[in-house]
């Protein structure tokens, strides 16, 4: 993975608003558009909800759902209405101008709806579901979404009952809130009481057969009935798909890297379609939490669908998708890797360490500002020295120590701070380079610095309420900064230069490949469902890694005064 300092800057809120041209005026006839959402969209919301479009004139006067909403001289509006607690609904949109008059209904719907009455459960929230492949002795957690106060029980068959108890965990709120709301009131995590959990020891509806097969259930498998009892009222909803296999005792070592179909393609569930970069992520639906390059040699010892489970080492695991693996030439061989003495190298401005391995093992690297902890996971140490290098100043002191009878870690302090780092994997040996921060010219800072500016999307991306989308709208801003940082003496290399698809990881392997200072992302981002946008929107700076944080700061520092939207 390449760590090279790179910044993501976004702006949310109303800007689809200003970034229109004015439109004529008594032009075309009357009329709304509805640019988002869909009609009959499934919204995950609250009470309120954003709506935005357009109308034919900029004299027009709109209400929606009764709230008169301003119109830009563009024809945009945009509004933030309140919405019936249903399952489904309708917003009603007016438009006058004159004596003329257009009405507009909008159908919608909630994801996930369900009507809390009575002895009700969520259909979509028992956990897990699928083919669920494990040791005999490790417990499994099921938990489903019901009716508070209820008793809830799992009919397993042959007269087993598993009962299930009321979970204290705090439920946080939606994940746009999170991100985005200025007022901390409303990020509070609460207990409802409408989650329940249990824990699961026996089979399923077992499959025979190997681990990292797709099997289908047997006709005669019965699903385990789930049963909500809220005083006289009671309901029943089988589990879906659910099938536990246990006996997998005995770790299966496997390789990561691309899964390659019957036709030569590879199967693109990588890093942004990266073959060399695998995602490991805390638990099956998380967020990446390490990146593991391809042939990296574990073993994985649990299935819940399309998700396995690497043990890392005794203590450890990681969770990857099984396209992700590929069962090693020598299934049998689970030996624990044995790491020899690690040697640093100088050249141009950056060190290289040479971790020696006996085979190629997953790692975990922790960054700070001015060191860097590298785990090794499945290895024992048998180093005996550090060989620092000649003419080598930038790593002040490099130590390693055997954690557990399984991990190792090696932990690195430089005499300046990091500039940047990635790592590869050269025959079974793990090879990191770390950059030094090169001499900048205090008079011209930016000059012959190499800088790559990435007008983010396409693919995708958000459009406003007159159709412009948020592609164009980022590489028209790109360019203008494109020009100020080569004035200014810069290297300046686009991702992109027209409406082009490019996809995630090309845009990284290009700075990689170039050697790059920085990387700037640029976006404007869409908030999602049911976030108010008239008291949300602002300016955004994202990093990376611990040396980018200086530079973020600046950027939104210097953007927000430029902008005015708030910080």
């Amino acid at each position: 993975m390449t760590a090279l300092t790179r910044l993501t800057v976004a702006a949310a809120g109303c800007w689809l608003l200003a970034l229109a041209a004015p439109r004529a005026s008594g032009q075309v006839p009357l009329s709304i558009r509805v640019a988002y959402p869909a009609p009959r969209a499934a919204l995950d919301i609250g009470d309120s909800t954003f709506i935005f479009g357009s109308v034919s004139d900029r004299g027009v006067r709109l209400s929606v759902a009764g709230v008169p909403v301003t119109v830009a001289p563009s024809g945009a509006w945009l509004a933030w209405v309140a919405v019936p607690h249903d399952s489904s609904f309708a917003i009603r949109l007016v438009a006058r101008m004159g004596r003329d008059s257009v009405v507009h209904l909008l159908p919608l719907t909630r994801a996930g709806w369900v009507r809390e009455t009575g002895a009700w459960i969520d259909p979509h929230s028992p956990s897990p579901v699928g083919d669920v492949r494990m040791p005999t002795g490790e417990p499994l957690s099921l938990t489903v979404r019901a009716a508070p106060g209820a008793t809830v029980r799992l009919f397993l068959g042959n007269g087993d009952t598993l009962r299930f108890r009321a979970d204290s965990i705090g439920i946080a709120p939606r994940e746009g809130l999170r991100a985005f709301d200025h007022d901390d009131r409303n990020l509070l995590s609460v207990a409802r009481g409408d989650r329940y959990v249990a824990v699961l020891y026996r089979e399923i509806n077992p499959v025979r057969a190997p681990w990292d097969s797709i099997a289908e259930p047997t006709r005669d498998a019965a699903a385990p009935l789930l049963e909500v009892a809220l005083g006289r009222d009671t309901t029943r909803i089988p589990w879906p798909a659910l099938r536990v296999t246990r006996g997998w005792d005995a770790p299966a070592t496997v390789v990561l890297g691309p899964t390659f179909t019957p036709s030569g393609g590879v199967a693109a569930t990588h890093l942004g379609g990266n073959p060399r970069i695998n995602i490991g992520r805390a638990y099956p639906t998380g967020t990446y939490a390490w990146f593991f390059p391809t042939g990296t040699r574990t073993r994985v010892d649990m299935r819940i669908g399309d998700q396995v489970r690497l043990r890392l080492s005794r203590d450890a695991v990681a969770w990857v998708p099984l396209a992700d693996v590929h069962r090693a030439a020598a299934p049998d061989d689970a030996r624990t890797a044995i790491m020899g003495s690690p040697t640093l190298t100088a050249d141009s401005g950056r060190v290289r360490l040479r971790i020696p391995l006996s085979h190629a093992v997953p790692h975990r690297v922790d960054e700070t500002e001015r060191g860097v902890t590298i785990t090794l996971f499945d290895v024992v140490s048998n180093a005996n020295w550090t060989r620092y290098g000649a003419n080598q100043e930038f790593v002040q002191l490099l130590t390693w120590k055997q954690e557990s009878e399984d991990r190792v870690t090696l932990s690195l302090s430089f005499d300046r701070p990091l500039w940047g780092w990635r790592v590869r994997l050269e025959g079974t040996d793990l090879v990191f380079e770390f950059r030094e921060p090169p001499a900048v010219d205090v008079a011209s800072p930016l000059r012959g610095r190499r800088i790559v500016i990435d007008p983010g999307h396409p693919p995708g991306g958000a459009c406003g309420p007159t159709n412009l989308c948020e592609p164009e709208v980022n590489l028209n801003i790109a360019n203008a900064v494109r020009d100020q940082l080569v004035a200014a003496g810069a290297v300046v290399i686009m991702t992109r230069s027209d409406a082009a698809d490019v996809d995630l990881w090309p845009r990284v392997a290009l700075a990689d490949s170039l050697d790059a200072d920085l990387m700037i992302s640029i976006h404007n981002n869409a908030f999602p469902d049911g976030v108010n946008p008239f008291t949300n929107g602002g300016t955004s700076t994202f990093f990376n890694h611990p040396q980018s944080l200086a530079l973020a700061r600046a950027v939104q520092s210097r953007l927000v005064a430029r902008i005015g939207l708030p910080d």
